[in-house]
């Protein structure tokens, strides 16, 4: 991942206070953040230092395919295909439950289903085989038992050097929405614990930014 994660002063006193304070702020608030922003007209419902680090790992690693699971209505992946088409590299294939209308975009591909239907499942899988660098971004149900179900499904395809991306492990109290109950962080602990989590680790340097909706959920295969 590109970038200096030494050069960073997180123990500098209170940072951490201060981090959580404006991440509380800005996630509260979300009419004003997370509902306007927008990425060629399409509403992108990520923060803005989340999708620089996004642009980043795709202008390294130059995956040949990114699977994302929570469609939305398709703004993440109009910003992914959208870089993959500035480095003339790479496509998108995402799926969502909702059959709803979505941007097109010649390198996105949209699947409907429930992402851990052995069916869709398995179309991701042949969308996968032979290509030499698949990336995984997980954002649909945010249970802990859904994100740890999809973990087991997808991290298979994550290629070595390549990221599975765990998205909103800030709810539950980390440090948003306390009374979530078990979500994103809950399931990647576990997975990690797991003999398939062993294959990967958090990769901080994605957090640079300090303010991140996905702590901890930059997960590196090694």
């Amino acid at each position: 991942m590109a970038g200096e994660p030494g050069d960073r002063d997180s123990g500098a006193p209170g940072a951490e206070a201060v981090v959580a304070r404006f991440h509380q702020l800005y996630y509260n608030n979300a009419d004003q953040t997370l509902r306007k922003t927008q990425w060629l007209g399409n509403r992108v419902i990520k923060c803005p230092l989340d999708l620089w680090v996004y642009q980043e790992i795709i202008c390294e690693i130059r995956p040949a395919l990114i699977v994302e699971t929570g469609s939305g209505r398709g703004g993440s992946a109009v910003f992914m295909a959208s870089v993959c088409d500035l480095i003339e590299h790479g496509r998108v294939v995402t799926v969502d439950t909702r059959d709803v209308e979505r941007p097109q975009h010649e390198r996105i591909t949209y699947l409907l289903g429930s992402s851990t239907d052995p069916p869709v499942v398995e179309r991701v899988r042949s969308e996968a085989a032979g290509e030499a660098c698949v990336m995984v971004v997980l954002d649909s149900d945010h249970s802990a038992e859904h994100v740890l179900e999809e973990l087991r499904c997808y991290a298979p395809f994550v290629s070595p050097g390549s990221y599975l991306i765990v998205e909103d492990t800030n709810v539950n109290g980390h440090p948003v929405v306390p009374g979530h109950g078990p979500g994103p962080m809950e399931a990647v602990n576990e997975f990690l614990a797991t003999e398939s989590g062993r294959d990967f680790t958090v990769d901080p340097a994605c957090e640079k930014f300090f303010m991140t909706l996905n702590p901890g959920g930059y997960l590196k295969r090694r």
